[in-house]
């Protein structure tokens, strides 16, 4: 499959990555995940952000600032697609008159009057997409899913719609983000060979579990095998929610921050809604 002028190419990686997503602004837990990848020793070209840089938080332009100089591998989200485009909401696919499409309306704004023009600049330079071998294997990287930037795909998501991207891109792996929440699907095909759809979750908001903690991926390529694991986090987010109370940011989505608890559910699937307050285990 020939790469669109939107689709960056990154060859063949080897050695462990660090998967993440939707930092959201929350330059804490940026910073955080920063000293964890130092600790584990994987370097910023092993590093791969799923989109949505800006978000929620307090504080986006130095959230832009920390991930262009720290040299990783990134992707546009809705987010930054809109803000490029100068369009006056986030593009979510939230319900419209829905709680997060209100609050859209706060945040959004915000993020637009406080980054600089040099960091729209620089998130116009991200691409779409990202592919790359690894472990044998053809890896697509995309924010939603083939079908459109803001699309959510969960667990619980049929495979008959997952199928769809993995028929698009050709990939044998999906490392998508968007949904919020941290989850791997793998299915086998009629060949016997293997798939997988493997979300890190986000950085930036909590995972609706119940604990303030946050999540990440890291693929493994030991013995030409792709193994996964995912790892959650604890970073200073008491500094991440008064940021966001003085700045006049959604207060729930500020609480959202301490109790790990989402204000609604409404993009949810049943299946996820079920879930709320459940540590997540994978």
């Amino acid at each position: 499959m020939t790469d669109r002028p939107d689709t960056q190419d990154l060859g063949t990686r080897s050695g462990r990555l660090l998967v993440f997503g939707g930092p959201y602004s929350n330059l804490q837990a940026l910073e955080a995940l920063r000293d964890i990848a130092n600790q584990h020793q994987i370097p910023p070209d092993n590093i791969i952000c799923t989109g949505d840089i800006v978000g929620y938080c307090a504080q986006p332009e130095e959230s832009v600032q920390l991930v262009k100089h720290w040299g990783i591998h990134a992707i546009q989200g809705n987010v930054e697609q809109n803000i490029i485009r100068g369009e006056d909401d986030c593009g979510c696919n939230f319900t419209e008159g829905g709680r997060c499409d209100l609050f859209s309306r706060t945040w959004f704004p915000y993020a637009v009057r406080t980054l600089s023009a040099e960091s729209v600049d620089w998130l116009s330079t991200l691409p779409l997409q990202l592919t790359f071998q690894y472990a044998g294997k053809s890896v697509t990287v995309l924010h939603g899913a083939a079908s459109g930037i803001a699309d959510f795909v969960f667990a619980s998501t049929p495979w008959s719609v997952k199928e769809t991207t993995f028929l698009v891109t050709g990939a044998d792996v999906i490392l998508a983000g968007h949904a919020g929440l941290p989850f791997a699907d793998r299915q086998i095909s009629e060949t016997g060979a293997s798939r997988y759809w493997l979300n890190a979750g986000v950085i930036g908001m909590p995972a609706n579990e119940g604990t303030p903690r946050v999540w990440y991926l890291l693929l493994d390529d030991t013995d030409g095998v792709l193994t996964y694991t995912f790892h959650a986090f604890t970073y200073d987010n008491l500094t991440a929610h008064q940021l966001m109370v003085a700045n006049q940011l959604p207060e729930s989505y500020a609480q959202t921050l301490l109790t790990g608890i989402w204000d609604n559910c409404e993009i949810l699937p049943d299946a996820e809604k079920a879930l709320q307050g459940r540590a997540i285990t994978l």
